[in-house]
């Protein structure tokens, strides 16, 4: 699969080869890092990532993507979907970045190109959630045209649905 270019960003799809380096923390094989780069998240969706591929396959074009700077072609990230779309078109997608890229528009621009994406092919209904704390996160989503439709004890969530269907299933 290739990679998907917006302004500033490419959001390059990860290879099991790719998530087992981010996992060893080994950027070897030709990749290029930036320093802070792989967070905790980025390990944690790696491994979801991995244990899907053992599972079922490799999930692509469903799968997780790195965040490059397109200057320089440094990793300054993560995002992509916990799972394929189910049955009814709907995907959850998750998102992260190494502290010091934050605040400079990155993440609204990786996720609504993910969505623009996942749009095109087919996905009915985005959804994602952010920690009641994580004011950022949750601007990230609202920037990127999700809209907040729940919240719980925990977190907040938020969706994106193009067409009118009608989609079952707690939250929102």
């Amino acid at each position: 699969m290739s990679d998907l270019v917006t302004a500033r960003l490419v959001l390059h799809p990860m290879t099991v080869t790719e998530a087992e380096r981010v996992v060893a923390g080994e950027a070897d094989g030709g990749a290029r890092w930036a320093p802070g780069y792989p967070t905790d998240g980025d390990v944690f969706a790696a491994r979801r990532f991995l244990d899907t591929c053992a599972d079922t396959g490799d999930p692509q074009p469903f799968g997780n993507y790195e965040i490059r700077r397109r200057e320089g072609g440094l990793a300054i990230g993560g995002l992509g979907f916990h799972e394929p779309p189910d049955e009814k078109g709907s995907v959850t997608i998750g998102y992260g970045l190494i502290p010091s890229m934050r605040g400079r528009g990155y993440a609204t621009e990786a996720l609504r190109g993910l969505l623009s994406f996942a749009r095109a092919r087919g996905v009915t209904r985005v959804k994602g959630d952010a920690d009641h704390g994580n004011i950022a996160s949750q601007r990230v989503m609202m920037a990127a045209g999700m809209q907040q439709c729940g919240q719980d004890d925990r977190v907040v969530y938020f969706e994106i649905t193009w067409f009118d269907t009608v989609t079952d299933g707690d939250p929102c």
